[in-house]
């Protein structure tokens, strides 16, 4: 990964032949926690949508892989479905919520608080 800060040429991230000076890098964004399964599309979905957005530090708990976690996700959000996610301290919601945000120009906000 090569970015446009570092490097000569296009960045990774945003596309540019620019500086985007590493906006794109994670820095200086609030911790993403994702509740997830493995073969859960829209869980996929999000991670992906966080990576575009440049989230590099995402904390995914698998609660296939750890049934505590299940208990705790559900004792946290008040909801059973996967993806749940969390950035910092707000509860995001699942990927419904999550893209709606990012269509509204919010997110961006919401991980650079």
């Amino acid at each position: 990964m090569k970015y446009c800060k570092e490097q000569e040429g296009e960045c990774d991230y945003c596309r540019t032949k620019t500086s985007c000076l590493g906006k794109y890098r994670g820095e200086n964004m609030n911790p993403v926690t994702m509740y997830s399964k493995e073969t859960c599309p829209y869980c996929i979905y999000a991670e992906q949508l966080l990576q575009r957005k440049g989230v590099a530090n995402l904390l995914k708990i698998r609660i296939d892989e750890n049934p505590d976690e299940l208990k705790n996700m559900i004792e946290r959000t008040g909801r059973r479905t996967v993806p749940q996610i969390y950035v910092g301290d707000i509860h995001v919601g699942g990927f419904d919520e999550l893209s709606a945000l990012d269509r509204e120009g919010k997110l961006d906000a919401l991980l650079k608080q």
